[in-house]
């Protein structure tokens, strides 16, 4: 019993951290806010268009712990990426590295 709730108590301590946040109230969020709002895709996807505000953290970078250590963790972050996979495993990241309040974009970009 101890190892399942280990596993489980886990994940709703991830969960607890992490919501997941509709189109709509994505862009009531961050729309016209200072906000650390975080697109996850390369730059190549950034570049072809994305939400105003957004810091590029690319996924595959080398550079994702440096970049989001520069972060303020007890301030809400919001991440998007394209179509919500790579959000939704840095979400995860992030609530690993302590994050208090981690938006991720639902079906990402494409959704929004």
């Amino acid at each position: 019993m101890s190892f399942l709730s280990a596993i489980f108590g886990k994940k709703s301590h991830q969960n607890e951290y992490i919501k997941l946040l509709s189109s709509n109230e994505f862009k009531i969020q961050v729309e016209g806010k200072n906000v650390q709002l975080i697109d996850m895709r390369t730059p190549k996807e950034f570049k072809s268009g994305h939400i105003k505000g957004a810091k590029n953290i690319d996924f595959f970078s080398g550079r994702f712990n440096v970049e989001f250590n520069k972060l303020n963790k007890l301030k809400p972050v919001y991440i998007y990426c394209r179509s919500g996979s790579r959000s939704r495993q840095t979400a995860k990241k992030l609530s690993n590295m302590e994050f208090k309040e981690i938006y991720d974009l639902k079906g990402g970009i494409l959704n929004y």
